[in-house]
C-alpha cells in the first residue's frame, strides 16, 4: 500500500460516509436516526487476484502494537471497502476479524484448511487457496458476505464477524474493536460512521451510551451506594459517548478484596470478590458535567486528554471489575468526579432529550 494509495482512501472518504445514514449531519443538527440508511449495499464481486501478494509498506508505519506489515494489511482491508462502497463500519468489522483471525499477518495456512488474513477455507467456498492468500481477494469476499447479511450495521461488532465467520469462539472478535477502529481512524482520518448505525443525538447534544433496559437503578434501597444505573448489554456491545467532551480518565479499577491486590481487568470480574469499576472512562463535557462509563471489556478505545464527539466509540461493553455479568455502569456527575455529585442518569439523559431505555 503506497502513499498514493492511501491519499485516495482520503480522498474517497466524504463519498463512502453519506452511505451510512449521513451520520455527519445527524451528529451536528440532531433528529433522525441512522437506522433506516444501514440498508445493505449492493451485491460485489471479488476481483482477480491483486499482482502483488503482500502490500508495500511505504508510507505506513507500525501504529500502537501493529507492525508497517500488519497496517498494511489493514490499510489493504480498508481500501478494499472503500472501493466496494462499504460503509465505515464494516472497515473496522473486517480489520477486527481480520485481527483476530491471523493477527493481521497474511499466513498460508491454519487451523485445517484455512488460509490468509480472515482464515477462509477452500473447503467451504471461500475460494482456492491461491486465491485466499490475496488480500484484496480475502477482503472482497469477507465485505460480500458481510453485505449479505441482514442488519449487519445495527450488530455488535461481534455478531457481525461471527454471521460472516462462523467461529468456534463466537465472542473473540469483541476485543479488537477500539484496535481496529484506531488504525482505521489513523488510516483514513474518518472517525463518523465507525460505529454502529443507528446513533442519534437529540437537538441538546446528547445521545444514549447504548441501547438498553435499565436494570439496577440509581441509589435503589437495597443499594444505597450505587451511583448510577446498569444497562443490559451483551459483551462487546459498542459503547458510546454521550455527549461532546474530553475524556480526563482511562483507568482500571479491579481489586480483590480478599489480599487488596490488583485483580486485573483483561478478565471478569466477580460480584463478591472484586471491588472497583473495571476498565472505566470519564468524559468532562460543558458546563461541569461529567459522564462516567465502567466494566468495560479491553483497554478503552480513548486516551486521556482526547476530544470526543457525541456518538463516538469509547469501548466496548463487558464485566471487569465489581460486575456479575455483561453490562454497562453508566453514571453522570454535576460538578466533579466523587460521589458526592452523582445524580439520576435516568432523569438527567431525558432532560437532554437522549432517554436511556429506549
Amino acid at each position: 500500500m503506497t502513499t498514493r494509495v492511501l491519499s485516495g482512501i482520503t480522498v474517497a472518504v466524504v463519498g463512502v460516509l453519506l452511505l451510512c445514514s449521513g451520520l455527519a449531519t445527524t451528529l451536528i443538527f440532531g433528529g433522525g436516526t441512522g437506522a433506516a440508511a444501514c440498508a445493505a449495499i449492493a451485491s460485489v464481486t471479488p476481483t482477480a487476484p491483486s499482482a502483488t501478494r503482500s502490500p508495500a509498506s511505504g508510507g505506513i508505519g507500525p501504529i500502537g502494537d501493529w507492525s508497517t506489515e500488519q497496517v498494511g494489511n489493514a490499510a489493504t482491508i480498508t481500501a478494499v471497502g472503500m472501493r466496494l462502497g462499504v460503509p465505515p463500519r464494516g472497515w473496522v468489522i473486517a480489520v477486527a476479524t481480520a485481527m483476530q483471525e491471523s493477527s493481521l499477518i497474511n499466513t498460508p495456512g491454519g487451523d485445517r484448511d484455512s488460509v490468509g488474513l480472515f482464515q477462509q477455507r477452500p473447503s467451504q467456498g471461500w475460494g482456492t487457496p491461491e486465491q485466499l492468500q490475496d488480500p484484496q481477494y480475502a477482503a472482497t469476499k469477507f465485505y460480500q458476505k458481510l453485505q449479505a447479511v441482514d442488519g449487519w450495521q445495527a450488530m455488535a461488532l461481534t455478531e457481525a464477524a461471527q454471521a460472516v465467520q462462523r467461529s468456534a469462539y463466537p465472542d473473540a472478535y469483541a476485543r479488537w474493536e477500539p484496535d481496529a477502529t484506531r488504525i482505521v481512524t489513523a488510516l483514513t482520518g474518518v472517525t463518523a460512521g465507525l460505529a454502529t448505525c443507528g446513533v442519534t443525538v437529540s437537538a441538546q447534544g446528547w445521545t444514549q451510551p447504548v441501547h438498553a433496559d435499565v436494570g439496577s437503578g440509581f441509589r435503589t434501597e437495597d443499594r444505597p451506594g450505587h451511583d448510577g444505573v446498569d444497562l443490559i448489554v451483551g459483551k462487546g456491545t459498542p459503547i458510546h459517548a454521550a455527549s461532546a467532551g474530553t475524556v480526563t480518565v482511562v483507568r482500571c479499577n479491579a481489586v480483590d478484596v480478599r489480599t487488596g491486590a490488583g485483580w486485573g481487568c483483561d478478565r471478569d470480574g466477580d460480584p463478591a470478590l472484586t471491588r472497583g469499576c473495571g476498565w472505566y472512562v470519564d468524559i468532562t463535557h460543558p458546563g461541569g458535567v461529567i459522564t462516567r462509563y465502567c466494566h468495560m471489556l479491553t483497554h478503552p478505545s480513548v486516551a486521556e486528554g482526547q476530544q470526543v464527539a457525541a456518538g463516538d466509540v469509547i469501548g466496548v461493553s463487558g464485566s471487569s471489575g465489581h460486575s456479575s455479568g455483561p453490562h454497562l455502569h453508566f453514571e453522570v456527575h454535576l460538578g466533579d468526579h466523587t460521589s458526592a455529585t452523582a445524580v439520576d442518569p435516568v432523569g438527567f439523559m431525558a432532560s437532554v432529550g437522549a432517554p436511556l431505555n429506549q
